[in-house]
């Protein structure tokens, strides 16, 4: 009978109901290319297929290396993984409420009762040889010893072990983990997201920093003109052809670029500690590899970044709002399981004893065994209140999911108008560039030959100066505009964590 009512009870669970709204995976509607508003410039952006590494496009070995290094040793993303680890335990101790709880146990006391307690309900009477309820030979109560003695104090060893598990009629503990599970994923594509922003972040400072480095470079050039401007300026004021001012203006534009130059070595401070924090080294760690200046990487002709089609699956920020709106609906489930019945089969075997002796003794045995329903009668509004607020946050959830596939579509066109916009940008101040050497070096000559002023001289060098600046800060940006475009559709973090076969139940 027994073996038949535990079986009945397992067939009923698992064909009981789940309760709540099933999850289904929303979509996302892609347009089939591209939108472009910019006209065609020298690097374009193509559908093929984003190359997880997308960082070598560079061509920067430097870069490859300090990028493999950030995967590896980032404080920040080694958090991450403790975060996904802790997950997993979470989902772990959620699936264990499907299984059976047993536990065994084992007790020894020295025990007495008392005369003027409850026993003495029962009334007490004298009697010779009591001393026999302590040697277990018979039971105490009635009988007690005379005087103020009264009962006798006894040995209670006892073991034995006990079971239970409740029937998952409604789907309670189901839902649990299916809420488990979703924010498990939630963390991993957290874990992702900061790869993502590791990568474009490591990138960008990269690129800033041998900005900062051709931004020396060029100010150190124009110091040196200077500087051979005030020699220039001297020698032809000792030969009467020049002026006091001639100079003064010379030597005031030397000590205006050579002021320029502290900030921009401390920038480059700046730029390398930030590196050395992504590598999780100290400050000061990457002087010698990254200190020598070299060339703002140079972006390629072609930019794969993917059909539009794909983003949802790529973007992790996505794929997390996706796995926030499934716990939150499987949340609604447990909600509502808690206002059915919860049954529990629970049952126990224990050996008990007044002497040691008797515990190998099957006459020792004691056990009980049933089901146990509990049923919410009143709450006082709080399992009512407790459902509100779960659809409540489902609804918010599904509010965020559309709010950051929204954010993509948005941050994906502003990147490709940026990039595009800083690839003209560039393209002008190189003409400029030209053009201002071009008048620099007529006006030094004409200066030289007494047909002009030195003034004239200060503004083309001046305006040389900030046009070749700006070249180099153009030159960064169309660079950087590469790094938050990939950033924007999600790119950098298949290779490192790609998608385990069968991880993710079906939409």
């Amino acid at each position: 009978m027994t073996r038949r009512l535990l079986a009945g009870f397992s067939c009923l669970a698992l064909v009981g109901c789940t309760v709540g709204p099933d999850f289904h995976k929303p979509r996302v509607t892609a347009a089939s290319g591209w939108r472009s508003t910019q006209p065609p410039a020298e690097s374009r952006v193509t559908t093929a297929s984003v190359d997880p590494a997308w960082w070598t496009l560079f061509n920067d070995p430097i870069l490859t290396r300090l990028e493999a290094e950030v995967a590896a040793s980032n404080l920040d993303l080694r958090a991450a993984g403790l975060r996904f680890m802790q997950s997993e335990a979470e989902r772990r101790i959620a699936r264990a409420a499907q299984f059976p709880h047993a536990e065994a146990n084992a007790s020894y006391a020295r025990e007495r009762a008392s005369t003027n307690g409850i026993l003495g309900l029962l009334g007490t009477m004298e009697r010779e040889g009591a001393g026999s309820v302590a040697s277990g030979t018979q039971g105490f109560g009635p009988t007690a010893l005379p005087g103020s003695v009264g009962n006798p104090s006894f040995n209670l060893p006892q073991y034995g072990m006990s079971a239970s598990w409740e029937v998952d009629f409604w789907g309670h503990v189901r839902r649990q983990v299916e809420a488990a599970t979703a924010a498990m994923h939630e963390t991993e594509e957290m874990r992702r997201d900061i790869l993502v922003s590791l990568m474009a972040e490591t990138a960008q400072d990269y690129i800033d920093l041998r900005a900062v480095q051709t931004q020396i470079g060029i100010l150190n050039h124009n110091i040196d003109v200077a500087a051979n401007s005030v020699k220039l300026t001297g020698m032809r004021f000792q030969q009467g052809a020049a002026t006091r001012l001639d100079v003064a203006e010379a030597t005031g534009q030397l000590h205006t670029f050579t002021s320029r130059l502290a900030p921009l070595k401390a920038q480059a401070t700046h730029l390398l500690n930030a590196l050395s924090f992504l590598v999780a080294r100290q400050p000061g760690a990457l002087d010698a590899e990254l200190g020598p200046a070299r060339d703002i990487p140079s972006v390629p002709a072609t930019i794969p970044v993917g059909l539009p089609s794909e983003l949802a699956e790529r973007r992790p920020d996505i794929r997390m709002a996706a796995d926030r709106l499934h716990a939150a609906t499987a949340s609604i489930g447990v909600a509502i399981a808690d206002f059915f019945p919860r049954i529990t089969l629970s049952g126990s075997l224990d050996v008990q004893a007044l002497q040691f002796s008797g515990l190998g003794s099957w006459a020792s045995r004691q056990y009980g065994f049933g089901p146990t329903a509990t049923l919410p009668i009143f709450e006082g509004g709080r399992l009512t209140g407790q459902l509100r607020l779960r659809r409540a946050q489902q609804q918010e959830a599904a509010t965020m999911f559309q709010r950051t596939v929204l954010k993509a579509w948005q941050e994906i066109d502003d990147a490709m108008a940026d990039f595009t916009a800083a690839q003209q940008r560039r393209d002008e101040l190189a003409e400029a560039v030209r053009e201002n050497e071009i008048a620099v070096d007529t006006a030094r000559a004409q200066y030289v030959q007494g047909s002009s002023d030195f003034l004239n001289v200060l503004t083309l060098q001046n305006a040389l100066l900030s046009s070749q600046s700006a070249l180099a800060d153009a030159t960064a940006t169309v660079a950087g505009s590469v790094t938050h475009l990939y950033r924007a559709v999600g790119g950098g973090w298949e290779g490192l964590y790609p998608e385990k076969p069968n991880h993710r139940p079906p939409a």
